[in-house]
């Protein structure tokens, strides 16, 4: 008996404890979310989307620069880097099963995924804006897509790998090639858990400031052009944030709000799509 009551007095006390913890994290979430919500929500108007960059004493101005920016920088990163991911966990999960090559190139894919971004922002400083004498657009893209691809490459390698093997046998014995099973078998199977790796690809890199500091820089000026420097949602929050003028501050607040809500949205997406599929 006195076994058992020390174990409940554990049990009771390492409960209690991560009760705490739990709710304080969630504290420190809904303030920082709850501030980030009231600062930002204030500031959102049509300006904000539609005008450019104003300087200093000359009124609000908009982010329209900045949100196009981003766009561009994270659809090129995106078209970059998920097929080189899903492409590379396909090899492991299917090609490369088992094999030590295989191995190696999961093993370096953890790696990669664990280094700090502002490390292959000043990889791709070193390797692309040194050796082409400028920063561009495109070198932020690669950067990101840097980043997106050990992510999708996981996700890729871990849902192919639960798809039963006896599937890819059945078409096996009605005589369809390798590639037909995985793009009309194994892919379809997995289809809802490689659509949720890249939404969370995406939403990785959405929110990514260090490696555009070293890479596409930043542009006070609206343009499309990826070869040269380019404006950035999350370099401008960081350059108004630090700023000394109010007004930088508001449009800080406000480029934060959107870039939360779409991440948050993106998220919700793939889980809504996530959860509708397996109900069915």
């Amino acid at each position: 008996m006195t076994n058992l009551k020390k174990r409940k007095i554990t049990n009771i006390f390492f409960l209690t404890i991560s009760t705490l913890t739990a709710f304080l994290g969630l504290f420190w979430l809904v303030m920082i979310l709850g501030d980030l919500f009231i600062q930002g929500a204030s500031s959102i108007n049509w300006k904000l989307f539609v005008d450019d960059f104003a300087p200093p004493g000359f009124g609000d101005g908009g982010l329209r620069p900045a949100f196009v920016g981003q766009l561009i920088i994270v659809s090129t990163a995106f078209i970059i880097g998920i097929p080189i991911g899903l492409l590379g966990g396909t090899f492991i999960a299917e090609y490369g099963r088992n094999s030590k090559t295989a191995k190696l190139i999961s093993t370096l894919s953890d790696l990669a995924g664990s280094i700090p971004s502002i490390v292959v922002g000043t990889f791709i400083y070193a390797v692309i804006v040194r050796t082409t004498g400028h920063f561009s657009a495109f070198s932020g893209s690669l950067a990101l897509a840097l980043i997106m691809i050990p992510v999708m490459l996981k996700t890729t390698e871990n849902m192919l790998n639960l798809v039963p093997w006896q599937l890819r046998e059945a078409a096996f014995a009605l005589g369809a090639p390798y590639y037909k099973v995985i793009f009309q078998i194994v892919y379809k199977s997995a289809s809802v858990g490689l659509l949720t790796g890249a939404v969370l690809s995406v939403a990785r890199i959405a929110g990514e400031t260090a490696p555009l500091l070293f890479t596409s820089l930043n542009n006070t000026f609206f343009s499309l052009n990826i070869t040269k420097p380019m404006a950035s949602l999350t370099v401008t929050i960081y350059r108004y944030a630090m700023g000394p003028y109010n007004d930088w501050h508001k449009l800080a607040w406000a480029g934060s709000f959107v870039i939360t809500v779409f991440i948050l949205l993106a998220t919700l997406i793939s889980r809504f799509i996530v959860n509708r599929r397996y109900k069915n």
